[in-house]
């Protein structure tokens, strides 16, 4: 009863472009382990995506423009906001993730009660992705083993400061939300699950020599001025934890 109770007050936010190969399957996923409460945010998608979503009588959100993953995920962590959820839990669109593994991360966040909880697989990727995480920790002195995973759980306290207007100067959702979320001094871990192979498309960081250049200088960047001096306390309430 408990956990069914949890997930009533989750939402799983799924930003998607262009996945009508997979967002189906994700979704009946999603469904048949007992998750009801599932918004997908359509980032432009200029495939079948939105219909394939209506067809599940899921939340859809649909934006005009491409915004990219992040601020997709942050227009569905603003409405997780605004509607009063307890959790948001990001779930990539492109069937990596798996939906067996949400029971994992909602009960490390009640018994540890931290504010983060990272879906980690740290044996995926290649070497050099390896190499780049073991550089990103280092600079950033955030010990999280898989930096890129987009399985996540945020609480509420995480939820108000991700719902800023800093978090939308962001670009990228895993290194710059960590170091944001570090800066308010919100709590984490990580929890180990299994993750399958991308069903279609390609990374949104891996898929050029160009692109992985420009995300190594962008998180370069964040780690070494750790978001401290544009992101202050001043103008984000966080909800009171007694």
């Amino acid at each position: 009863m408990f956990y069914f109770l949890l997930m009533e007050s989750t939402l799983v936010v799924i930003p998607a472009h262009n996945e009508e190969a997979t967002i189906e399957h994700v979704i009946e996923d999603l469904k048949h382990h007992g998750f009801q409460r599932i918004l997908v945010v359509d980032d432009a998608s200029d495939d079948t995506t939105a219909q394939r979503v209506l067809k599940h009588g899921v939340y859809l959100l649909s934006l005009p423009y491409n915004l990219g993953a992040w601020k997709a995920t942050q227009a569905g962590i603003r409405y997780a906001h605004d509607q009063g959820f307890e959790n948001v839990i990001t779930f990539d669109a492109d069937g990596q993730h798996l939906a067996s593994s949400l029971s994992s991360l909602l009960s490390a966040q009640k018994e540890l009660q931290v504010d983060i909880v990272i879906g980690s697989c740290p044996k995926r990727g290649s070497f050099a992705r390896h190499v780049a995480w073991r550089g990103f920790r280092f600079m950033s002195g955030i010990n999280v083993k898989d930096l890129t995973s987009g399985l996540r759980l945020y609480n509420k306290a995480a939820i108000s400061v991700l719902c800023s207007e800093a978090a939308t100067l962001l670009e990228y959702q895993d290194v710059g939300v960590l170091l944001m979320l570090r800066t308010f001094r919100l709590t984490k871990t990580e929890v180990a699950v299994d993750m399958k192979k991308r069903v279609s498309g390609i990374s949104r960081i891996f898929y050029s020599w160009w692109a992985v250049a420009y995300y190594m200088a962008y998180t370069t960047m964040l780690c070494l001025s750790k978001v401290a001096k544009t992101n202050t306390h001043e103008n984000i309430k966080l909800p009171n934890r007694d």
